[in-house]
This record gives structure tokens, C-alpha cells and sequence, in this order.
């Protein structure tokens, strides 16, 4: 059996995202704002992946996070995939995550050996807050966006 995979770190809501959440809510419904309980930071997407398979990726993540420390992470900035012009995904950005990409970078390797291949794209330190299903009025959700860019 197989689910859609992912790891992921958990990102805690708070005043400033729950704001910019609340604010996209209220723009169209074409917009699919995520649950504030369901924020995270996606390390490595993995895709359909076999149950099997679980006991080795828990294996690499625990390899890849040994020697990890505890860190703190600032969201920061506001942007859209592929870009504002054309979006598919929203997201306001992070700072602080250099150790989160240390542990993408170690993953990429071991999940190889499993067969998951690399990512194509180099990894940028993200949290998606909403993803766009239908036709938007660009200008008022990128309005937004610009409104929350800086807090």
C-alpha cells in the first residue's frame, strides 16, 4: 500500500501568519487557505511512497538530525510558485532555517538510495499558507501579500 509522503517540520501559528491567514480567507474562494494547525515547513516531499519503505525513512531522518541542536525560525516575507504573476501556491518565507537545510541536503542523499530521486530544484525555505484552485483578482491578493511582506 502507498500514501503521498512528505517530511516536514511543524510551524506553529501565531499572530502574524493567523493575520495573513485570516486576510486570504476573506479574498475568494478559489483560494485554499491551509489550517493554522496544519502549517509546516516541507523538507523533502517524497511523493507516493511505499508503507514498507517507513522504518528506512525514519532511519535516514533520524541519521540526518543527530546532531541537531535547537533552533529558532522567523517567518519573513511573502511570495507565491511559480511567481505573483501566475500563482499556484502561497507562502511567506523563513529566516533561520539553515539548519533545516542541512538536514534536506543529508536527506536528498539517503532517500536516493531508496529510491526517491533528488529534487530537481534547489530548496527554499517555505511555509504554504494557501493554494490557489480557480481565478483570482491577482491585484488584491498580491495587495495583501505586499501588506504582510514586512511584519
Amino acid at each position: 500500500m502507498t500514501f503521498r509522503g512528505f517530511i516536514a517540520v511543524d510551524v506553529p501559528g501565531g499572530r502574524v501568519l493567523d493575520a495573513l491567514a485570516n486576510d486570504l480567507r476573506t479574498t475568494s474562494p478559489s483560494l485554499k487557505v491551509v489550517g493554522t494547525d496544519l502549517l509546516h515547513l516541507t523538507v523533502k516531499f517524497l511523493g507516493d511512497t511505499e508503507e514498507g519503505l517507513v522504518p528506512e525513512i525514519v532511519t535516514a531522518i533520524r541519521e540526518a538530525t543527530v546532531s541537531l541542536r535547537p533552533f529558532r525560525i522567523r517567518v519573513r516575507g511573502t511570495g507565491a510558485f511559480p511567481s505573483l504573476g501566475r500563482m499556484n501556491v502561497i507562502w511567506v518565507g523563513v529566516d533561520g532555517a539553515e539548519p533545516i537545510a542541512r538536514i534536506a541536503d543529508s536527506l536528498e542523499a539517503s532517500l536516493e538510495r531508496l529510491g526517491f530521486p533528488r529534487e530537481r530544484r534547489a530548496w527554499k525555505a517555505h511555509v504554504t499558507l494557501a493554494r490557489v484552485k480557480g481565478r483570482l483578482d491577482l491585484d488584491r491578493v498580491r495587495g495583501i501579500l505586499e501588506a504582510h511582506a514586512t511584519e
